[in-house]
């Protein structure tokens, strides 16, 4: 009940339209208008396994998805959509209209999680990220556990049966695809909390011990019971989980912002493969007679060898001109996985990218003990972690959120989608490579190119599943076969991809967005471009769509015409 009593001191209620409208400064009144979402949002934007919408999450916060709750999310979804609407932005700026474009993206993937994905009538998985998840968010915390923390951890443990009770009454579109990843991957989930029982009990204050116990018995009869009331319902689920290509374009102009149909996607990333296919061929002939590459030989070694190569690449953007490393920003750190987090390390990216609050404080990943029957990216970074370091730490997402979160505009310090950012991560990655990072370690070039292949073809899983021409099987299978790639990160990928759709695209998408961008900047500003400007810009408004940032740094607004025209909307076109 806690999002539900936030919900009704949130002062916007209180407003009115026409209070809202008679504001003198109409920038005061979007940042209020966003300052109020934004601080709500936290308390009721669900737990994700994806590691860039993290937020901080107020004291004693626990899930709320309760029939009652979803109805005032639901009211509070159209209050604020009107409140944005009935902004007058005519005299704004371009800095502005992108801010108010933002902020109403933002509101809208309220309806896309609610209505559209109806993620909490449709997906049993949705309630494993709200209960072990929301364990999770808390674990993966890179600093130690306080007292206070550990409170936290205890009332969401607490919480599972009430939430879990919430998930009975609402699945009444249960999708069984859904139902049977979840019973799947809740087998063992009594061992596995009781060992991360065990781990905290240690580090845990005392006084708390008989507490924790107590709290990790109930989840588990609480996440037993679930299991089988999902295995008793199995058959009587439907099968169909495909949202179909008008919703899936809806996401694209409403939520992503980007200014494309399907069938447009669909082209763009079959060319991408194809270019990096052939790319992966000619650099894997040109190493036909090296060895491989071995691994680590030990966790510590490869933590050794990680910070080493952090600061390599932190020293090539500086002296090539390629961007700013602004001296206050910290570390991208590799550490062993701590024993409590290991147990639920499937629930979702296993670092640390620390926050707005945190920007003092070193970003980690965790780690395993270096082995051949890794998963496919934990196998990478035990031969060499620098592609790795590039996409989640410098100069990717640690690198790119920590310089947004500096971003004096609060909307854009706060905005979070993962279409621009993930196109950032991969961007990064191929202007390393294309920058000399790997010229002397041929073996680390074909990571890249298969990296490359990955994220090419995750624009036609994401798409096909969504428009329902792939199952999770035929996806996980598809995966595996033409990366190629562990078929366990096959599977896993295609199920967060089908409950996620829009989510795979970013990758791709976004990094052919923002070589249209710098081309354009190029052509536009001649001898006056500064590729380190350039970065200082997209770094600094990382979170905000590509397509919106073109218009504010070029002027140029063909893009954002086009999501008013795939919107629906009449335009007015220069002449």
């Amino acid at each position: 009940m806690q999002a539900l009593k936030f919900l009704l001191i949130c002062p916007l209620l209180l407003l009115s339209p026409a209070m809202l409208a008679s504001q003198a400064d109409q920038d005061e009144s979007l940042q209020a208008l966003a300052a109020d979402f934004f601080e709500w949002r936290r308390v009721q934007q669900p737990v994700s396994g994806d590691d860039i919408p993290r937020v901080e999450r107020p004291e004693g916060w626990v899930p709320d998805f309760s029939p009652g709750a979803l109805d005032e999310y639901r009211q509070r979804y159209h209050a604020f959509l009107q409140a944005v609407d009935q902004l007058d932005n005519a005299e704004w700026s371009i800095g502005n209209q992108v801010d108010a474009q933002l902020l109403k993206a933002a509101i809208e993937r309220l309806h896309w999680e609610l209505d559209i994905l109806k993620l909490p009538q449709r997906n049993p998985l949705f309630y494993l990220d709200q209960t072990l998840g929301s364990i999770f968010e808390l674990l993966v915390l890179s600093s130690p556990i306080t007292a206070s923390r550990a409170q936290n951890i205890l009332l969401r443990l607490e919480h599972f049966p009430s939430t879990l009770k919430s998930a009975r009454i609402n699945l009444d579109q249960a999708i069984r695809p859904f139902a049977a990843a979840a019973i799947e991957t809740l087998a063992g989930i009594d061992e596995r909390l009781l060992a991360v029982q065990a781990a905290l009990q240690d580090i845990f204050p005392a006084e708390l011990g008989e507490r924790l116990a107590a709290a990790t018995k109930a989840a588990i009869k609480a996440l037993e019971n679930y299991r089988e009331w999902l295995r008793f319902g199995l058959d009587t689920m439907q099968t169909a989980f495909a949202i179909g290509p008008h919703a899936y374009q809806w996401f694209l102009t409403h939520v992503a912002l980007i200014p494309y149909t399907p069938g447009e996607l669909l082209a763009q990333g079959q060319q991408a493969w194809n270019r990096s296919v052939t790319w992966d061929v000619i650099e894997k002939n040109r190493n036909r007679n090296l060895h491989e590459m071995p691994l680590f030989k030990s966790a510590d070694q490869q933590i050794q060898a990680s910070s080493l190569k952090e600061n390599e690449i932190r020293a090539l953007l500086e002296s090539s001109q390629l961007m700013t490393v602004p001296g206050w920003l910290q570390h991208y750190r590799i550490r062993k996985i701590p024993h409590y987090l290991e147990p639920l390390s499937f629930m979702g990216v296993n670092d640390d990218l620390t926050s707005e609050n945190r920007l003092d404080e070193d970003a980690y990943s965790y780690i395993p003990e270096p082995a051949e029957d890794l998963p496919y990216f934990r196998l990478a970074s035990a031969r060499d972690p620098r592609p790795l370091i590039i996409h989640e730490g410098i100069p990717g997402h640690y690198f790119q959120l920590a310089l947004s979160w500096a971003n004096p505009n609060p909307i854009r310090r706060r905005y979070i989608d993962s279409s621009a950012n993930e196109g950032i991560g991969f961007y990064v990655e191929e202007l390393l490579l294309q920058a000399g990072l790997f010229d002397y370690s041929p073996r680390s070039r074909e990571i890249m190119h298969s990296f490359m292949r990955l994220r090419a073809l995750r624009v036609e899983v994401d798409i096909r599943l969504a428009l329902g021409d792939f199952t999770i099987e035929q996806a996980g299978d598809y995966l595996a076969r033409t990366v190629p790639m562990d078929r366990e990160t096959a599977v896993a990928e295609a199920v967060f991809f089908a409950f996620n759709p829009g989510q795979a695209i970013s990758y791709q998408i976004g990094k052919l967005q923002i070589l249209q961008f710098l081309s354009d900047a190029k052509l536009d500003q001649e001898e006056n471009f500064s590729l380190r400007h350039f970065h200082d810009y997209l770094m600094e408004n990382g979170n905000v769509p590509i397509a919106l940032q073109r218009w504010e740094y070029l002027g140029r607004d063909d893009q954002v015409l086009r999501l008013e025209v795939l919107r629906g909307k009449p335009v007015t076109v220069p002449q």
